[in-house]
């Protein structure tokens, strides 16, 4: 396979071959000679003077020769330095022109880098601590999933800090917001622009490429960036990294010896650009192949210098009046104003651009796994494209896909960092734990901030214009996932779910969801990934994380392995308006039960539930290990109930509940078993919510295997103690919080 960066014409190629094999014969008999001229010497003059005379003389002979060679490759090299140029037509034939920015003293080299592929794949590097700049184009929930796997790939090979920079609508820009304050990666910088502020300046521009209006987006960077930004390489989302990125801004510096090049591309390896795919295939005008535009160096500086704006503005118009629109996005008006100005466009070699869509070269562009610089998934079909390595690429892909983030969290060391606030209140915190302290691992838990991804899969919600709407909050692991189907066929209103899932799980779940009919069809789902760190479950920060990721007015917080009545969304609504909660301080309180069979003929009215009750089918909630939990909602009265009616608050009280979004976050000390519903329950009494019990509504617990959690609580003393004392502080900052009113809960856990 020829290497990108070699330009050989037929000619050259029999001229090299002949001086290799003179150079290497006037080699072979210089040696015989001297090798008989040493045997000579040695008979007659045995004295080591004579030896060393005659080992200086050949030593001599042996650097003539090679000073003879370096010659001749010098003037090969220069020979074609000036022949080589880029060949229109099929790609496997191309010989990759010099760049234009080469000098005299680059002259050698770059005749070994085209001799040897090897050599040809070792790029510069940036500086030591040197900020690279990366820009993206990031619109919707998919695409924003995508971005996460680029920026791993990068974060994995980097040595140097990066500043990122995002072109995101209102989807993306709350997404990667999120993930990145709560990733905290040292020496990375992120920067978000408004692509709405943008629309206007490409809306005029038709376009028929599956990106939409996002895909003309790369044409306004010189504007949408800051205007003191000089440099910066500009991705797709698709791009998978296999090395440094700062290899890739290193070559920037070969820019430098023209000032004319702005751009710097990779040619496209597919046959588009030359036309006649099809029958009237008529594609816009581009220099030979064309250059694909997924990995682009951009000179910010020199481009607003030669007014960039104004250049593709009329390049566009010109050609819009033949082509009628773009089929390829921006790449198309970057081809056809290379195509006017080729001057301005610096080639990459094609490892910097691997295309994987359909039918393309890119199987040229390397022989062996170092080859591999930069990976394009550049086809609608992504992973399922074919080529004839896509299981060694896939296999790559997907390791950055499931690779832990956590693990992405390292310091640069000898680069100064500055640190976010986050970070900073973060470091200061662990510092003032005490790691002697035998609950230190729970306190250590209640400051741990996890990465968290909003919105995972494609969610739409059209707010109801009652204002009673009303959203199912809860949370759940790998474990309870196939509670999401039925819980989607028992409530057809809005769902906020965080799952508490490694970077492997949340993949298996994205399969999972993308595989089910019935997720599939619910875009009123919103899931969000709490990412795995440390030895508990923080099962309040993970409900905090669906609470806070609410878009109604009302919140039903129950947890994911209870099913909820046929209807209960309507009836809560209609609840909501009944009790007045928009004016009031109420919990409405949806009585629970529980089965313990697997299969279970659901009750769909409070008759057949009761029935079922007095059947020994169902059974109130947790009635023989915890009555206390749920014993206040008073099921006696429940029974016969026709209105709903008032209960009081008691100790361990721990019922699900309807109330406004603008309730208490719950506690995050609580991790793992215990208490972590029972502390929520107080804070709502000690802000003087009513709790209010609905008289046709329940849920109903359904059996699963024990938790990880509650057998460490069952199991550990250790763990108990710790429990105990998270209490004790809990009541202590209720008592700081509200003073005298908070007595009567630590007074009602001293007499349990």
């Amino acid at each position: 396979m020829l290497c990108p960066c070699r330009g050989k014409l037929k000619l050259l190629v029999v001229s090299l071959s002949f001086v290799i094999l003179f150079t290497w014969l006037y080699l072979l008999v210089g040696n015989l000679e001297n090798g008989r001229s040493l045997l000579l010497s040695a008979c007659l003059v045995e004295s080591t003077e004579a030896r060393l005379l005659e080992r200086d003389v050949l030593a001599s002979r042996v650097r003539e020769v090679e000073e003879e060679n370096r010659q001749i490759r010098l003037q090969l090299s220069q020979s074609q330095g000036l022949a080589a140029q880029p060949v229109e037509g099929n790609y496997g034939n191309q010989q990759w022109a010099a760049s234009a920015d080469t000098g005299p003293e680059d002259v050698e080299n770059t005749a070994e880098e085209r001799a040897n592929h090897s050599e040809c794949s070792r790029s510069p590097t940036a500086e030591k601590c040197e900020l690279i700049h990366v820009a993206c184009v990031c619109a919707g929930h998919n695409a924003s999933r995508d971005v996460v796997t680029l920026v791993k790939s990068i974060l994995f090979h980097r040595r140097n800090p990066l500043h990122f920079h995002f072109i995101t609508d209102t989807v993306a820009n709350q997404i990667l917001s999120t993930l990145f304050q709560s990733w905290m990666v040292p020496s990375v910088q992120v920067s978000f622009y408004d692509a709405d502020e943008l629309k206007s300046e490409v809306s005029w521009i038709p376009n028929k490429h599956y990106s939409g209006i996002y895909g003309l987006m790369k044409l306004t960077l010189t504007k949408a960036l800051p205007s003191n930004l000089s440099k910066v390489i500009v991705l797709d989302t698709d791009i998978t990294f296999a090395t440094d990125i700062a290899e890739l801004w290193a070559i920037f510096r070969k820019f430098t010896g023209n000032q004319k090049q702005v751009i710097g591309l990779v040619e496209n390896q597919s046959d588009w650009y030359l036309g006649n795919l099809w029958k009237n295939h008529k594609p816009w005008p581009a220099l030979g192949r064309g250059f694909n535009t997924g990995v682009i160096l951009l000179y910010l500086e020199r481009l607003r210098r030669i007014g960039w704006e104004q250049m593709w503005r009329l390049t566009a118009e010109r050609e819009l009046m033949s082509m009628l629109s773009t089929s390829l996005a921006d790449q198309d008006i970057f081809n056809a104003f290379i195509k006017q100005n080729p001057v301005l466009v610096h080639q990459l070699p094609c490892f910097w651009n691997v295309q994987l869509s359909d039918h393309t070269r890119s199987e040229q562009c390397y022989t062996e796994v170092s080859d591999l610089k930069v990976i394009h998934w550049n086809s609608p079909k992504k992973l399922r494209v074919k080529n004839k390595h896509v299981e060694f690429f896939r296999n790559l892909y997907l390791t950055f896909l499931e690779y832990d983030g956590n693990l992405l969290r390292r310091e640069l060391f000898g680069c100064p960092s500055q640190a976010s606030s986050e970070s900073t209140e973060l470091q200061h915190a662990l510092e003032e734990l005490d790691e002697d302290d035998q609950c230190y691992d729970f306190r250590r838990e209640r400051i741990m901030v996890h990465r968290v991804h909003l919105y995972f899969l494609q969610y739409e919600y059209t707010p109801t214009d009652d204002g009673t709407d009303v959203t199912l909050v809860a949370q759940l692991s790998m474990d309870r996932l196939q509670m999401l189907e039925a819980i989607c066929k028992h409530w057809e209103g809005p769902i906020s779910l965080a799952l508490y899932m490694s970077d492997a799980e949340a993949q298996q779940f994205l399969r999972y969801a993308q595989a089910s009919e019935v997720l599939k069809n619910r875009k009123n789902v919103g899931y969000h990934i709490v990412y795995k760190e440390g030895q508990f479950y923080p099962v309040n920060l993970v409900r905090n994380v669906a609470l806070r990721n609410v878009n109604t007015p009302y919140v039903f917080l129950t947890d994911v392995d209870f099913l909820p009545v046929y209807g209960l969304y309507d009836y809560l609504r209609k609840s909501i308006v009944q009790l007045d909660m928009a004016n009031t301080k109420k919990a409405l309180v949806v009585p629970a039960f529980e089965t313990l069979r697997y299969r279970l003929s659901f009750p769909k009215s409070k008759a057949e539930l009761l029935s079922m009750l007095d059947m020994g089918t169902l059974y109130t909630f947790r009635y023989h290990v915890w009555t206390k939990g749920h014993a206040p909602t008073n099921y006696a009265k429940w029974r016969t109930a026709t209105t709903p009616y008032k209960v009081e608050w008691e100790a361990d009280f721990e019922p699900y509940v309807v109330v406004r979004r603008d309730c208490p976050e719950y506690d995050q000390r609580f991790v793992g078993f215990g208490w972590n519903k029972v502390s929520h329950i107080i804070e709502l009494d000690a802000q003087e919510y009513d709790l209010i019990v609905l008289p046709n509504a329940f849920m109903i617990h359904m059996p699963h295997a024990p938790s990880f959690d509650i057998s460490k609580f069952r199991s550990s003393p250790s763990y108990r103690y710790c429990l105990t004392t998270l209490k004790d502080e809990f009541h202590q900052d209720l008592s700081r919080k509200y003073g005298s009113a908070a007595l009567k809960y630590l007074t009602a856990q001293r007499n349990i």
